[in-house]
């Protein structure tokens, strides 16, 4: 594996438009400033899921946090970006193993673009036979790409052993991923990974490193409401209680 790259260089203006949807279901929404989110889908126990991610529009290019969950979405969400944005993705970054956050890391790779993971996350994907990065990065990495700021924080496990949450201090935006559970979630999925006993601490320090955000994204569902990482705790104390009795 190649060394860390942390900067990227560029001198592109940006202008948001507003939210539109693509075909193959996939959409992108506007978030603050120069972030947004898509949702892509994918299967899971037979059923068919959402999942939400977000990139960011620098003056260098697009990062992506986290890739589309399946390769129909592939292709279409760089296409998509291109025509809203005028820019190329330059860097792809995975917030955990699951397939639903590195299953284009390949076919993006192949592409030329970055692809990011930490050395834990890419153990896992080893371990699990998904799609690796080309780039390892340590858990805790501030990264300035194109004017663009952007911190990744490993807060410990919960979802799963590896979960990364991003922040975008400009923006106020924290990227949960799967560690935090929308508002609109009655239960924490898929624990197959899931730590359930840590989950709670690693919930915590990412309140106490982030207390302010303007804008919480969960992994998927909802993720208007920003009492998100209330909501989450609170499930995990269901999880406990009936563990328990």
């Amino acid at each position: 594996m190649k060394g860390l790259f942390i900067a990227f260089l560029g001198c592109l203006f940006f202008t948001p438009s507003k939210a539109q949807e693509y075909s193959y279901d996939l959409k992108i929404t506007h978030v603050a400033g120069n972030v947004y989110t898509y949702v892509s889908y994918g299967s899971f126990d037979g059923q068919r899921y959402g999942a939400n991610a977000v990139y960011l529009v620098t003056k260098a290019g697009v990062v992506l946090f986290d890739t589309p969950w399946e390769k129909e979405y592939f292709q279409p969400l760089l296409d998509s970006i291109w025509q809203r944005h005028h820019q190329k993705v330059i860097m792809c970054l995975s917030t955990h193993f699951h397939e639903d956050r590195t299953a284009g890391l390949a076919y993006y790779a192949a592409k030329g673009i970055r692809t990011f993971t930490t050395r834990q996350t890419d153990s896992l994907c080893v371990l699990n036979n998904n799609p690796r990065a080309t780039f390892m990065m340590p858990g805790d990495t501030v990264f300035h790409v194109g004017g663009e700021v952007f911190q990744v924080y490993y807060p410990g496990p919960g979802h799963s052993a590896d979960n990364l949450v991003i922040w975008l201090p400009k923006y106020k935006v924290l990227y949960g991923g799967c560690l935090i559970k929308s508002t609109e979630a009655n239960s924490l999925g898929n624990l197959e990974d899931a730590n359930v006993a840590e989950w709670p601490e690693s919930l915590k320090r990412v309140k106490q490193k982030f207390p302010h955000p303007d804008f919480i994204i969960v992994g998927h569902d909802g993720w208007r409401n920003k009492r998100s990482i209330r909501h989450t705790l609170k499930l995990l104390k269901a999880v406990r209680q009936s563990q328990n009795e």
